[in-house]
């Protein structure tokens, strides 16, 4: 089976980890997929990198309508059996020619197309109402929690038989880097710097808290990196929060080694990779209740939940958990590593798409 994936290549983030991911090991099991993306940039060399055959569709202009022309015949010349899209401008392109191409269109739903284009006026607007209508085009639909299925359903009204919940995964180490020692309590909180990821939630609970044992690392850039700042200032947190900015995997793999609590704050998520990432290197996980959250931490034997935008038991929360003895934390992080690394290993999220194509050809 031929599949094609296409995705915009302006990921930064978790989407290009996703994709990547996929192919890697999509790869590595001698599946015949390949990548295309729209434009130059991040997906592409990512793609390069870990030595997936990509292809870009470079366009002239914004207003290159042969862009087109050359896609449907990328598609078809290359007898691709699947095209498969990750992202609203993927699936808009798929939409004006899927009925061009020879090939199934199976789409994934990475997160709510209702809010993707929440905040941006009456452009955001139109571009959520055609990337619903991609969406009810398609023939085949991956949810990647069951909150987005029911919501596929009940509010986009697609054919609830189109559509599939799977869960990502990841690549788990057999062996993480030796932890290194240090003297706070450090949590660590990996999340674009926007209103959505709850980081002013995280540090007023901190202030609350008023431990100065505890300290915070905020790992991400965005547009509310100088509110956080200035709020952090104003709390006089400044002694107690590290703001490192995007930081490359590699980069925050190191970070992990000195860090003994990582924290999601969000009052929205899809199925946060970062908590899976960080679970891989055995770090104990909190997180507010967002998502498919009890997939992740099924009970308080395998990490901590708090309700969304709950300051006070977030703030508890940290203090109870920093009193835990090591041998306490290393329990509850070595427990929630093998529970992970069973259930969302990318092999197995591989396994379950690789289905989906087997039963969308039937």
């Amino acid at each position: 089976m031929k599949v094609l994936h296409i995705n915009a290549g302006l990921e930064n983030g978790g989407g290009l980890y996703h994709i990547i991911n996929l192919l890697s090991a999509a790869k590595m099991r001698n599946k015949d997929y390949e990548l295309l993306t729209l434009a130059e940039g991040p997906v592409k060399a990512a793609a390069e990198k870990a030595k997936i055959k990509v292809t870009s569709l470079e366009s002239n202009s914004r207003y290159d309508i042969k862009v087109f022309r050359r896609l449907i015949d990328y598609i078809n010349q290359n007898n691709f059996d699947i095209v498969h899209t990750h992202g609203p401008r993927a699936n808009l392109f798929l939409y004006l020619i899927h009925k061009k191409i020879k090939a199934k269109w199976v789409v994934t739903v990475h997160s709510d197309p209702l809010l993707d284009f929440a905040n941006n006026g009456l452009i955001g607007k139109i571009f959520t109402k055609l990337n619903i209508l991609a969406l009810r085009h398609a023939d085949q639909i991956f949810a990647i929690t069951q909150r987005f299925a029911d919501l596929l359903t009940d509010q986009v009204k697609i054919d609830p038989k189109k559509i599939i919940v799977i869960y990502n995964g990841i690549f788990f180490k057999n062996q993480i880097p030796v932890k290194l020692t240090h003297d706070k309590f450090n949590i660590i909180n990996v999340a674009r710097c926007e209103k959505i990821k709850g980081q002013d939630l995280l540090l007023k609970a901190l202030h609350a808290a008023d431990d100065q044992r505890l300290m915070l690392h905020i790992a991400g850039d965005g547009s509310q990196l100088p509110h956080l700042k200035e709020l952090a200032k104003e709390l006089k947190l400044e002694d107690q929060v590290i703001f490192h900015g995007f930081l490359s995997h590699t980069e925050l793999t190191k970070l992990y080694q000195k860090m003994d609590l990582a924290v999601l704050s969000s009052y929205s998520e899809s199925f946060p990779l970062v908590l899976l990432e960080a679970g891989d290197n055995e770090l104990p996980l909190l997180s507010t209740t967002v998502g498919d959250i009890k997939k992740l931490i099924p009970d308080d034997e395998y990490g901590f939940i708090v309700n969304i935008g709950d300051e006070v038991a977030l703030s508890d929360q940290l203090v109870n958990i920093s009193k835990l003895s090591k041998k306490q934390l290393q329990m509850i992080a070595k427990k929630e590593k093998k529970y992970l690394a069973n259930t969302f290993s990318i092999y197995n999220q591989l396994a379950e798409i690789d289905q989906g194509y087997q039963l969308l050809m039937k």
